[in-house]
C-alpha cells in the first residue's frame, strides 16, 4: 500500500522540523504537540466535532485531571494535507496523530466497517447506529482489531442522517431513476442495484459539480451532510426515500502515536472522542428539519417516494448483505448478527432481515 508521510507532504517546511513533540516548562508541565486534521473543512458535521467538542474537551480534561500536560493543537482541517481519498491512510501513516477516517471510502480494507452499507433501508435513526457502533467498538474484538491492524484506534463514531435522493429531475416512482447517473460514494453504489440507474463515485465536495458538469444527474446523500455543499442549487428534486442511517466512519488515532501519549493523555483523547460522539447525535438530531426547511426555502421542491415504490425498491435489491458476510471475513456473520439485534433490541423492526437472509 502507499503509504503517505508527513515528510513527502511537507517537505521544506520548517515548521514540521521545528515544533517538538513535547517540552518541559519550568512548571513542571508537560506541553504536547499533537496534530489533528480532516479531509473536509470545519463546517462539515463530522469535522465540526472534531474542532468544537474533541478538542476542548481533551483540554478540560487534562485540567480536570492534574493539569500535568497541555495540548498545542496543530490543526490541518480542510484537505489542506490530504483529500477524502486518503483518510485512512493519513491517520494510519501518521501524517496526522488524529483525524476523521471516511470508511466508507475503505470498502476493501476496512470492511467490518462497511456494514450499514450492505444493509439500507434498516434504521433511520442516526443515535441509533452510532451507539450500536460505539458498543461494538468495544464488544466485537474483531472490529477493534481491524483498526489496530491498519495502526488505528477508533475513538469516535460518526453517522449521517438517513439517506434521500437529489436529483435535476422529479422523481415520482421508482422507473424514473432507470438510466440517470446519481453520485454515490464507495459502498452506497450498491443501493442503486435493481434500480436502473447508473453510480458515479464522488464526496460531498464533488456533488455540485459533478452535478453542475452532467457528470451525474443527482446524488444519493443526507439533509445535515448535503446542506453546505448547496447541491440543492443544482439539484433541486428532493425525494425522501429513508434508505437508512449510516456509519461513515470516526475519529482515529494513530495507535503507535496514542500508545507513546502519557496515560492521562490517552485517557483524554478517548474521553474527547466520547464526547464528540454525542455531541454529534445531538448535533444532527437538531439540524435535519432546519436544513430541511433552509433548502426549501431556497427553491428546492420536496416529495416523498410512494410507499409501494419504496417497498419495490427494498424487495428487488439482490441479497448484498450475504456478499458483504462472504467476503468480509470470518467475523463478518457475527458481526452483522450483533447489529442486528442491537437495533431490534431498541424496538425497530428492519422491513427487510438482512441479517436472516446473509
Amino acid at each position: 500500500m502507499t503509504r503517505l508521510t508527513r515528510r513527502t507532504v511537507m517537505a521544506g517546511t520548517a515548521a514540521a522540523a521545528v515544533i517538538p513533540l513535547f517540552n518541559i516548562r519550568a512548571s513542571a508541565q508537560a506541553a504536547l504537540t499533537i496534530q489533528i486534521g480532516a479531509s473536509h473543512p470545519v463546517q462539515n458535521m463530522w469535522v465540526s466535532m472534531m474542532k468544537e467538542v474533541l478538542q476542548p474537551e481533551v483540554d478540560k480534561f487534562l485540567r480536570d485531571n492534574g493539569n500535568t500536560h497541555k495540548v498545542t493543537w496543530r490543526e490541518a482541517y480542510g484537505g489542506t494535507l490530504y483529500k477524502f481519498q486518503d483518510t485512512m491512510e493519513a491517520v494510519r501513516d501518521n501524517l496526522v496523530d488524529i483525524g476523521f477516517v471516511g470508511t466508507l471510502w475503505e470498502g476493501s480494507t476496512m470492511p467490518l466497517q462497511n456494514l450499514t452499507y450492505f444493509t439500507p433501508f434498516s434504521g433511520g435513526d442516526h443515535g441509533m447506529v452510532a451507539n450500536a457502533f460505539e458498543r461494538m467498538n468495544e464488544t466485537v474484538p474483531a472490529l477493534a482489531d481491524s483498526w489496530a491492524k491498519l495502526n488505528m484506534i477508533s475513538v469516535g463514531s460518526f453517522v449521517t442522517d438517513t439517506y434521500h435522493l437529489w436529483t435535476k429531475f422529479p422523481v415520482n416512482s421508482l422507473d424514473d431513476l432507470r438510466n440517470k447517473k446519481l453520485s454515490a460514494p464507495g459502498t452506497s453504489a450498491n443501493w442503486l442495484n435493481g434500480t436502473g440507474a447508473t453510480p458515479v463515485d464522488g464526496a460531498l465536495t464533488t456533488y455540485y459539480t459533478d452535478i453542475q458538469t452532467g457528470v451525474s444527474d443527482g446524488a444519493v446523500s443526507f439533509f445535515v451532510g448535503i446542506l453546505p455543499t448547496r447541491v440543492f442549487e443544482v439539484a433541486k428534486y428532493i425525494t425522501k426515500v429513508d434508505l437508512g442511517a449510516m456509519y461513515v466512519g470516526g475519529i482515529g488515532v494513530n495507535r503507535d502515536r496514542m500508545l507513546k501519549f502519557p496515560q492521562v493523555v490517552q485517557n483524554a483523547i478517548r474521553a474527547g472522542g466520547k464526547a464528540a460522539t454525542a455531541a454529534h447525535i445531538t448535533n444532527v438530531s437538531s439540524r435535519i428539519a432546519s436544513s430541511e426547511a433552509e433548502m426549501v426555502s431556497k427553491g428546492a421542491i420536496v416529495s416523498t417516494l410512494p410507499a409501494a415504490d419504496r417497498e419495490r425498491w427494498i424487495k428487488g435489491l439482490p441479497n448484498i448483505a450475504k456478499t458483504w458476510v462472504d467476503t468480509s471475513g470470518p467475523a463478518a456473520r457475527d458481526m452483522m448478527k450483533s447489529y442486528f439485534a442491537t437495533l431490534r433490541g431498541t424496538g425497530f423492526s428492519p422491513p427487510r432481515a438482512w441479517d436472516q437472509e446473509a
